[in-house]
Protein backbone atom coordinates (compact mmCIF):
# COMPACT_ATOMS: atom_id res chain seq x y z
CA UNK A 1 0.00 0.00 0.00
CA UNK A 2 1.37 3.06 -1.20
CA UNK A 3 1.68 6.02 1.85
CA UNK A 4 0.42 9.14 0.65
CA UNK A 5 2.60 12.25 1.56
CA UNK A 6 2.50 15.84 0.86
CA UNK A 7 2.91 16.90 -2.83
CA UNK A 8 6.29 17.72 -3.78
CA UNK A 9 7.66 15.58 -0.67
CA UNK A 10 9.40 12.79 -2.37
CA UNK A 11 10.58 14.92 -5.34
CA UNK A 12 11.93 17.83 -2.81
CA UNK A 13 13.97 14.87 -0.87
CA UNK A 14 15.40 13.41 -4.20
CA UNK A 15 16.74 16.92 -5.26
CA UNK A 16 17.95 17.32 -1.93
CA UNK A 17 20.38 14.16 -1.71
CA UNK A 18 21.28 14.60 -5.08
CA UNK A 19 22.85 17.81 -4.60
CA UNK A 20 25.20 16.92 -1.69
CA UNK A 21 27.94 15.82 -3.32
CA UNK A 22 26.70 18.21 -6.49
CA UNK A 23 27.67 21.18 -3.63
CA UNK A 24 31.01 19.23 -2.42
CA UNK A 25 29.83 18.11 0.87
CA UNK A 26 29.66 14.32 0.74
CA UNK A 27 32.74 11.66 -0.27
CA UNK A 28 30.52 8.46 -1.33
CA UNK A 29 27.78 8.33 0.27
CA UNK A 30 28.44 10.06 3.28
CA UNK A 31 25.63 12.20 3.63
CA UNK A 32 21.66 12.21 3.88
CA UNK A 33 18.65 14.34 3.77
CA UNK A 34 14.82 13.70 5.15
CA UNK A 35 12.06 15.63 4.68
CA UNK A 36 8.55 15.20 6.85
CA UNK A 37 4.90 15.46 6.10
CA UNK A 38 3.89 16.15 10.07
CA UNK A 39 0.09 15.31 8.74
CA UNK A 40 0.81 11.82 7.68
CA UNK A 41 3.35 11.49 10.65
CA UNK A 42 6.01 10.05 8.37
CA UNK A 43 9.27 11.72 6.42
CA UNK A 44 10.92 10.53 3.61
CA UNK A 45 14.63 9.52 3.87
CA UNK A 46 17.68 8.52 1.64
CA UNK A 47 18.42 4.81 1.73
CA UNK A 48 21.07 3.68 2.98
CA UNK A 49 24.76 2.97 1.44
CA UNK A 50 23.25 4.01 -2.83
CA UNK A 51 25.33 6.41 -4.61
CA UNK A 52 23.92 9.35 -5.27
CA UNK A 53 24.48 8.89 -9.03
CA UNK A 54 22.24 5.67 -9.18
CA UNK A 55 19.60 7.10 -6.45
CA UNK A 56 15.90 7.79 -7.58
CA UNK A 57 12.72 8.70 -5.87
CA UNK A 58 11.39 5.16 -6.32
CA UNK A 59 14.34 4.13 -3.68
CA UNK A 60 13.36 6.99 -1.09
CA UNK A 61 12.15 5.32 1.91
CA UNK A 62 9.45 6.62 4.12
CA UNK A 63 9.19 6.40 8.26
CA UNK A 64 6.56 6.40 10.70
CA UNK A 65 7.45 9.06 12.64
CA UNK A 66 5.99 7.78 15.52
CA UNK A 67 8.35 4.59 16.28
CA UNK A 68 10.65 4.54 13.15
CA UNK A 69 9.02 2.26 11.67
CA UNK A 70 9.41 1.89 7.78
CA UNK A 71 6.35 2.21 6.33
CA UNK A 72 6.91 2.29 2.58
CA UNK A 73 10.31 0.97 0.31
CA UNK A 74 12.09 -1.85 -0.75
CA UNK A 75 15.72 -0.39 0.63
CA UNK A 76 16.75 -0.43 4.56
CA UNK A 77 16.81 3.46 5.35
CA UNK A 78 20.12 5.92 6.02
CA UNK A 79 21.81 4.45 9.33
CA UNK A 80 21.01 8.17 10.68
CA UNK A 81 17.20 7.41 10.25
CA UNK A 82 16.72 7.50 14.26
CA UNK A 83 18.85 10.75 14.44
CA UNK A 84 16.57 12.37 11.67
CA UNK A 85 13.57 11.09 13.61
CA UNK A 86 14.75 12.38 17.29
CA UNK A 87 15.29 16.24 16.00
CA UNK A 88 11.58 16.11 14.02
CA UNK A 89 10.49 14.66 17.85
CA UNK A 90 12.17 17.39 19.84
CA UNK A 91 11.54 20.21 17.13
CA UNK A 92 8.12 21.37 15.63
CA UNK A 93 9.73 23.77 13.30
CA UNK A 94 12.16 21.23 11.73
CA UNK A 95 10.32 20.24 8.12
CA UNK A 96 13.88 18.82 7.15
CA UNK A 97 17.15 17.47 8.42
CA UNK A 98 20.88 16.92 6.23
CA UNK A 99 23.75 15.40 7.60
CA UNK A 100 27.09 15.03 5.81
CA UNK A 101 30.42 14.94 6.26
CA UNK A 102 31.90 18.22 5.26
CA UNK A 103 35.23 18.42 5.42
CA UNK A 104 35.57 21.70 7.29
CA UNK A 105 32.83 21.20 9.53
CA UNK A 106 34.01 18.38 10.12
CA UNK A 107 37.22 19.19 11.37
CA UNK A 108 35.43 21.41 14.09
CA UNK A 109 33.14 18.47 15.32
CA UNK A 110 36.80 16.17 15.32
CA UNK A 111 38.16 18.80 17.39
CA UNK A 112 35.17 19.27 20.04
CA UNK A 113 34.67 23.23 18.87
CA UNK A 114 32.10 25.30 18.09
CA UNK A 115 32.18 26.80 15.17
CA UNK A 116 32.38 30.86 16.09
CA UNK A 117 31.10 33.88 15.18
CA UNK A 118 33.98 36.07 13.73
CA UNK A 119 31.69 37.99 10.89
CA UNK A 120 28.54 39.15 9.15
CA UNK A 121 28.45 35.68 6.80
CA UNK A 122 28.06 33.31 9.74
CA UNK A 123 25.45 36.24 11.66
CA UNK A 124 23.61 36.42 8.00
CA UNK A 125 22.24 32.72 8.99
CA UNK A 126 23.31 31.44 12.41
CA UNK A 127 22.47 33.81 15.39
CA UNK A 128 25.58 32.44 17.62
CA UNK A 129 28.16 29.96 17.51
CA UNK A 130 27.61 26.54 15.63
CA UNK A 131 27.64 24.44 18.89
CA UNK A 132 29.58 21.18 19.42
CA UNK A 133 27.85 18.34 21.37
CA UNK A 134 29.41 16.42 24.34
CA UNK A 135 31.01 12.89 23.52
CA UNK A 136 28.24 10.33 23.94
CA UNK A 137 28.76 7.67 26.88
CA UNK A 138 29.84 4.25 25.91
CA UNK A 139 26.07 3.12 26.68
CA UNK A 140 24.78 5.38 24.86
CA UNK A 141 27.08 4.32 21.53
CA UNK A 142 26.46 0.41 22.82
CA UNK A 143 21.98 1.03 22.16
CA UNK A 144 19.87 3.18 20.92
CA UNK A 145 22.73 4.77 19.18
CA UNK A 146 21.60 7.00 16.40
CA UNK A 147 18.48 8.08 18.20
CA UNK A 148 20.98 8.79 21.16
CA UNK A 149 23.28 10.96 18.66
CA UNK A 150 20.14 13.10 18.38
CA UNK A 151 19.39 13.19 22.23
CA UNK A 152 22.81 14.92 22.17
CA UNK A 153 21.93 17.86 19.80
CA UNK A 154 18.30 18.30 21.55
CA UNK A 155 20.44 18.49 25.17
CA UNK A 156 22.69 20.68 23.70
CA UNK A 157 20.03 22.95 22.65
CA UNK A 158 18.23 22.46 26.00
CA UNK A 159 15.09 21.06 23.73
CA UNK A 160 14.00 25.01 23.01
CA UNK A 161 12.48 24.90 19.63
CA UNK A 162 13.30 28.71 19.07
CA UNK A 163 17.08 27.88 20.07
CA UNK A 164 16.88 25.63 16.56
CA UNK A 165 15.35 28.15 14.45
CA UNK A 166 17.50 30.49 15.52
CA UNK A 167 20.86 28.35 14.85
CA UNK A 168 20.07 25.59 12.63
CA UNK A 169 22.90 23.42 13.20
CA UNK A 170 24.85 21.29 15.39
CA UNK A 171 27.86 19.61 15.64
CA UNK A 172 28.29 16.08 17.15
CA UNK A 173 31.50 15.85 18.52
CA UNK A 174 34.01 13.62 16.91
CA UNK A 175 31.48 13.18 13.78
CA UNK A 176 30.16 16.00 11.89
CA UNK A 177 27.47 18.44 11.30
CA UNK A 178 23.17 17.96 11.36
CA UNK A 179 21.29 20.60 10.00
CA UNK A 180 17.74 21.01 9.84
CA UNK A 181 15.17 23.88 8.60
CA UNK A 182 11.45 24.44 7.46
CA UNK A 183 11.89 22.33 4.35
CA UNK A 184 14.36 19.51 2.56
CA UNK A 185 15.47 22.37 0.73
CA UNK A 186 16.54 24.63 3.23
CA UNK A 187 17.92 22.30 5.62
CA UNK A 188 20.41 21.02 2.76
CA UNK A 189 21.09 25.41 2.28
CA UNK A 190 22.34 25.43 5.85
CA UNK A 191 24.16 22.48 5.31
CA UNK A 192 26.29 24.25 3.07
CA UNK A 193 26.26 27.26 4.66
CA UNK A 194 27.81 25.53 7.79
CA UNK A 195 30.52 24.13 5.63
CA UNK A 196 31.04 27.62 4.04
CA UNK A 197 31.34 29.32 7.55
CA UNK A 198 33.86 26.56 8.82
CA UNK A 199 35.64 27.12 6.33
CA UNK A 200 35.93 30.47 6.49
CA UNK A 201 36.67 30.52 10.02
CA UNK A 202 39.43 28.09 10.27
CA UNK A 203 41.06 30.20 7.54
CA UNK A 204 40.65 33.47 9.95
CA UNK A 205 41.79 31.73 12.75
CA UNK A 206 44.79 30.82 10.63
CA UNK A 207 45.54 34.17 9.81
CA UNK A 208 45.63 35.69 13.70
CA UNK A 209 43.93 34.84 16.43
CA UNK A 210 40.36 36.98 16.70
CA UNK A 211 37.89 38.65 18.64
CA UNK A 212 34.13 38.97 16.64
CA UNK A 213 32.66 42.13 15.52
CA UNK A 214 30.48 44.42 17.45
CA UNK A 215 27.18 42.37 18.40
CA UNK A 216 24.99 44.99 17.61
CA UNK A 217 26.56 44.20 13.81
CA UNK A 218 26.19 40.44 13.91
CA UNK A 219 22.39 41.18 15.64
CA UNK A 220 21.75 43.83 12.24
CA UNK A 221 22.79 40.95 9.76
CA UNK A 222 20.79 38.32 11.34
CA UNK A 223 17.63 40.37 11.66
CA UNK A 224 17.58 41.78 8.19
CA UNK A 225 17.09 37.84 7.18
CA UNK A 226 14.91 36.73 9.98
CA UNK A 227 12.15 37.42 12.50
CA UNK A 228 9.48 40.01 11.70
CA UNK A 229 11.89 43.23 10.64
CA UNK A 230 13.41 41.14 8.30
CA UNK A 231 13.76 43.17 4.81
CA UNK A 232 16.38 40.84 2.79
CA UNK A 233 15.42 39.42 -0.23
CA UNK A 234 12.08 39.41 -2.53
CA UNK A 235 9.57 36.77 -1.41
CA UNK A 236 7.48 37.65 -4.30
CA UNK A 237 10.22 36.23 -6.71
CA UNK A 238 10.57 33.04 -8.33
CA UNK A 239 12.71 30.75 -6.43
CA UNK A 240 16.74 30.47 -7.86
CA UNK A 241 17.24 27.20 -8.60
Amino acid sequence: MTTVVREGLRQEVLEANLAIPRVGLATLTWGNVSGVDREAGVFVIKPSGVPYEALTIDDLVTVRLSDGAVVEGDLRPSTDTETHRCLYLAFPSVGGVTHTHSIHAVAFAQARRDIPVLGTTHADTFNGPVPVTRDLTEEECAKDYEYNTGHVIVDLLDGADQRAVEVPAALVAGHGPFTWGATARKSLEHAIICEAVADIALHTMTLAPTTPPPRHLLERHYTRKHGPDAYYGNPAAPLTR
